[in-house]
């Protein structure tokens, strides 16, 4: 799949975010290895603390029926009440939870300001020496 086209998905699924307490509407559309696409939005809660980002909404669907293999993610996001949006990173909680699941070396993410203008990185860019399953391997 086209980047453009993950970051379209990424931006429709922002439309669904529930965000009235930052007003920060965050979308994501996580590819998979054989094509499938699971779209997550942000999901706040008054108490702050159980809000999930878009990013882990979008895992935990795909977790949840079975996907295991990942290949991109698309995350979009910026204030409701701006036109201009900038790029909106995942958040540290977001790309542990993305180190779970991903290859670093092969997975990429993808953060956009619109379908024309986005960046690309590999997990491992943006989480050098995380913490994975495979860390847990050299300790059994």
């Amino acid at each position: 799949m086209e980047n453009k086209k993950l970051i379209e998905l990424a931006f429709e699924a922002r439309e669904a975010a529930y965000a009235p307490y930052s007003n920060f509407a965050v979308g994501a559309a996580l590819l998979t290895a054989d094509g499938k696409v699971y779209k997550g939005c942000n999901i706040e809660s008054a108490s702050y603390s159980p809000t999930n980002c878009g990013e882990r909404t979008a895992m935990f669907k795909a977790v949840s029926e079975g996907e295991r293999d990942f290949s991109a993610i698309a995350v979009v996001g910026g204030f409701l009440d701006r036109e201009k949006i900038d790029f909106a990173w995942p958040c540290g909680v977001c790309r542990q939870v993305l180190m779970e699941f991903c290859d670093p070396k092969t997975f990429r993410v993808i953060v956009a300001k619109s379908v024309d203008d986005y960046e690309e990185y590999l997990l491992e860019e943006l989480l050098p020496k995380g913490f994975s399953p495979r860390n847990m391997e050299k300790l059994i």
